[in-house]
């Protein structure tokens, strides 16, 4: 569709990246906001990438880490817009709202799941070292 069928003025690309930055920016603050379970990652993350520079972790190691952690907050900001998608469709409880909200919970738990998972691969080894010596 053509600025011209939308209604809309043209704009240049550069102005209409800088406004699907500045969408995305608020939608990261707007989560970050009012979702305690991404404040919670976002301070595990924290956590993970200070613990890997303390260990000397290698760049392979760094990758691994940095995917995981993005896949775990990528899950909890799909699972926010889900669930406000189903609350402004059904106010009411029903139970397919209830099936969608579970499903995209459940989808945050398993990226927490294999993010835990390749961290106890990463610091396990070093940790059982650590421990046993």
């Amino acid at each position: 569709m053509t600025s011209e069928q939308t209604g809309s003025p043209r704009r240049g690309r550069c102005s209409s990246w800088l406004s699907s930055f500045q969408a995305a920016c608020s939608g990261l603050v707007h989560t970050l906001r009012t979702q305690r379970n991404m404040r919670v990652h976002v301070v595990v993350a924290a956590i993970v990438m200070t613990s890997a520079a303390w260990v000397n972790s290698g760049p392979v190691e760094w990758g691994l880490l940095a995917f995981a952690i993005g896949l775990v907050l990528v899950a909890e900001l799909l699972n926010t817009a889900i669930e406000a998608v189903v609350d402004l469709a059904s106010p009411e409880w029903h139970a397919l709202a209830k099936q969608a909200k579970d499903a995209a919970a459940a989808g945050v738990l398993i990226a927490a799941i294999t993010a835990a998972f390749v961290g106890c691969c990463i610091f396990g080894p070093q940790l059982w070292t650590w421990l046993s010596g």
